[in-house]
């Protein structure tokens, strides 16, 4: 099931008299647009069990990009795994504070899969730090047969729509590298290895940021929703009616 699901910073009815009267740059998208081209099903870890056992609330100040090195398993059995408490982690003091391994969203080439509400901590970053405990957490899939291509470009989209949703610039799109795990060896993973350069990010991660700003720019939010009396700027202002993942 994809799910698109519409508030709004207005009314829904005020946003699309505002929407239909703004016509939108070639090549432009609303939020809503983007959010359908990049295919996202909600298959949640259930709530109060496994690794949703206790209620985490955050909210995201960073999007954490990784990359599963599984080269079996596609987007569809990593939530099952998820949903079923498979990936379990030692639990212990000053690492892995619940017992699993937990993330928001899990990319292949043709959806993306939501474990984690967005305002909800996962555990795939740096155990009790700024990346577990701020930030928004993406694997993407490197099972057999998955183009790696289109799994980047489908993850461009979501870093970008998750930009606009938080109001987060394209700095705070990190790689798992960017989180120094403590006590671990070595302390910064090469992780997504194949956006590293010789175990950290360099021109092929700058690359890919080019990419995320490319679609973020895509993302079309008319003057007049910008202009509303509702605190935002231009460039702070969400695309109309959209709640977000």
């Amino acid at each position: 099931m994809v799910s698109c699901t519409i508030s709004g910073v207005e009314s829904a009815a005020n946003l699309e008299r505002v929407k239909g009267s703004s016509k939108l740059p070639q090549g432009a998208l609303t939020q809503r647009q983007m959010f359908g081209e990049i295919g996202v099903v909600k298959r949640f870890i259930p709530k109060g069990r496994h690794g949703r056992k206790i209620h985490r609330p955050m909210k995201p100040r960073y999007i954490t990009v990784h990359s599963t090195q599984n080269y079996n398993g596609d987007a569809w059995d990593h939530a099952r795994a998820l949903e079923r408490g498979k990936l379990r982690a030692p639990k212990r003091r000053g690492g892995n504070r619940i017992g699993y391994l937990t993330w928001h969203f899990t990319v292949q080439e043709d959806v993306v899969m939501q474990h984690l509400p967005t305002n909800e901590q996962g555990e795939h970053a740096d155990f009790d730090g700024t990346g577990n405990n701020y930030s928004i957490g993406i694997e993407m899939c490197e099972h057999n047969g998955n183009s790696r291509s289109q799994t980047l470009k489908r993850t461009a989209k979501l870093c970008a729509s998750l930009m606009r949703q938080y109001n987060l610039p394209l700095r705070s799109v990190v790689p798992h590298y960017h989180w120094a795990r403590k006590g671990m060896s070595p302390e910064h993973k090469n992780c997504p290895h194949y956006l590293m350069t010789n175990g950290r990010p360099g021109r092929k991660w700058n690359d890919f940021l080019q990419v995320v700003q490319r679609e973020y720019d895509r993302i079309y939010v008319p003057a007049q929703i910008a202009s509303m009396s509702n605190g935002f700027t231009m460039t702070e202002a969400k695309a109309p009616g959209y709640k977000g993942l």
